[in-house]
């Protein structure tokens, strides 16, 4: 007589027990990824901050402190407290005190994804005196020159904004309103401009 050995036949959990671990599973998921946002947002900011410093420094020659300034009222008076940052620009001024310029914020579609730029500015010159990216996700080899190519950036160094920014094809600017585009990147240098003369004309008047 021959004897055979049966396999235990384990038991399937039910549903409601598969949806209570799955349930559970993002929970703890979840109030991890929480955790670890908490931790490093002052950490964050506090680079985000210091890396808008630096670009206000680097938009505005000659600046030895910086202000954030709120519009409102028809007048620009010192920020500080926190919030959306649509009606704010930033003060440059020098060793005396002495305003230098503003630093103005703009952002706008690219070929890729979102713009976001700093532009250096001083009224009454009425000429942008730098420029600097701080968020593009632009083709790598290609939209990317609009940071990485130090001609395009050096185009708005001593840049006329009237009657208004123009991007033309590479070694034919002839105006002091005009930069020349990148070659192979035109939509990318022309987002660029285009972004530039809009925040140019919310904050013309105002400044």
């Amino acid at each position: 007589m021959s004897m055979q050995q049966q396999t235990p036949q384990v038991a399937e959990p039910s549903p409601q027990k598969l949806a209570l671990s799955v349930a559970f599973a993002g929970l703890i998921s979840g109030l991890v990824i929480i955790s670890i946002f908490e931790a490093t947002l002052p950490t964050i900011t506090a680079n985000k901050a210091a890396e808008l410093k630096a670009a206000v420094f680097k938009v505005l020659p000659g600046v030895a402190s910086m202000k954030k300034l709120q519009y409102s009222d028809g007048g620009l008076s010192e920020r500080t407290q926190e919030g959306a940052d649509e009606d704010t620009v930033y003060g440059g001024y020098n060793q005396q005190g002495d305003l230098v310029g503003y630093a103005v914020a703009g952002e706008g579609p690219g070929f890729q994804d979102t713009i976001k730029l700093l532009y250096g500015y001083l009224p009454e010159q009425r000429k942008i005196v730098g420029m600097e990216i701080l968020d593009s996700r632009e083709t790598p080899g290609l939209g990317d020159k609009i940071f990485k190519d130090k001609d395009f950036v050096a185009n708005f160094d001593g840049l006329a904004v009237d009657p208004q920014i123009k991007a033309v094809k590479k070694g034919s600017k002839s105006a002091p309103y005009e930069i020349d585009a990148i070659t192979g990147a035109t939509i990318s240098s022309k987002a660029v401009v285009r972004i530039i003369n809009g925040a140019h004309a919310k904050w013309d008047k105002r400044l």
